[in-house]
């Protein structure tokens, strides 16, 4: 049987990656001000500029229905079976927009990944080899649902404002973040965006320390892929989190850029590394 897999834009992958994967990819809506996009066709740049000229934030939304029905009839047509791999429910209804898409069809299978960017796209390009191991659908989604609370996605943020527009952080942590010049790490825990460990000074010192921490923290890794993902950052600040990732034994390590849905709700200077902690059981 042929299965297809297929991820959100919010997974973060690279243009390459979901070619070399044969990964299908379906948009999430993005408005800036009255005009409409298709996350993809504006980048993390484009946001960016944005916000800095209108002092307003892009608005998302989440994927309806009938475009999820739509995007898996037309991958059916070629395909026998789909799993399909989306944003924490916590944080969406584009992932129960899904599964219900998914149910008025034959093996489609939608997986939660309580998790969002690239610990999605690292649970995608595990499903990818499993789909090159010749695994039915049904099985790719119950052993790709066994790694989801392995997931390591976290982030440092080198502003909150955009979290706070966005509704997802308290004014108190604004207020403290801005008046203390704290750069604090963001955790995606059960599905959830949590606050973990508060860093300050400058985005060198900051990176250095958030990735020693997580590697420190999270200590039993999937050494097979990592990501590093950045919504801007200077390269020296990104090769920094790669080096790491190196000297941690990754064997593939990714660079991708966010896409303009995370990074309208991250805002500039925000990097994370992002992989699977489950390597004891792999």
């Amino acid at each position: 049987m042929k299965i297809a897999i297929s991820v959100e834009t919010t997974a973060d992958l690279t243009l390459e990656l979901l070619k070399e994967n044969d990964i299908k990819l379906i948009p999430f809506p993005i408005a800036l001000g009255e005009d409409n996009y298709l996350d993809g066709e504006i980048t993390a740049d484009d946001i960016i500029a944005y916000v800095d000229k209108t002092k307003k934030l892009p608005k998302t939304s989440a994927i309806n229905q009938y475009s999820y029905s739509e995007h898996f009839e037309n991958i059916l047509k070629e395909y026998d079976g789909i799993v399909h791999f989306s944003i924490s429910s916590k944080l969406s209804c584009a992932c129960e927009n899904a599964m219900r898409a998914a149910e008025n069809l034959k093996n489609v299978f939608v997986i939660d990944t309580l998790s969002l960017s690239t610990g999605i796209g690292l649970l995608a390009l595990y499903g990818a080899q499993l789909v090159k191991q010749g695994k039915s659908a049904k099985e790719i989604y119950d052993l790709c649902k066994k790694r989801v609370p392995y997931i390591q996605a976290s982030f440092e943020l080198n502003r909150v404002d955009y979290l706070y527009k966005g509704g997802r952080c308290s004014v108190l942590s604004l207020l403290g973040a801005n008046i203390l010049k704290i750069r604090p790490q963001i955790i995606v825990q059960d599905g959830k965006m949590i606050a973990g460990k508060k860093y300050r000074g400058n985005f060198k010192h900051v990176v250095e320390n958030y990735c020693s921490d997580v590697l420190e923290q999270f200590n039993t890794p999937d050494l097979e892929n990592a990501f590093v993902t950045y919504t801007t950052a200077p390269a020296e600040i990104v090769a920094i989190a790669v080096n790491y990732l190196k000297d941690a034994g990754f064997k593939n390590i990714h660079v991708t850029r966010a896409s303009g849905t995370i990074t309208s709700h991250c805002g500039e200077n925000c990097l994370g590394i992002l992989y699977l902690n489950d390597g004891n059981s792999q």
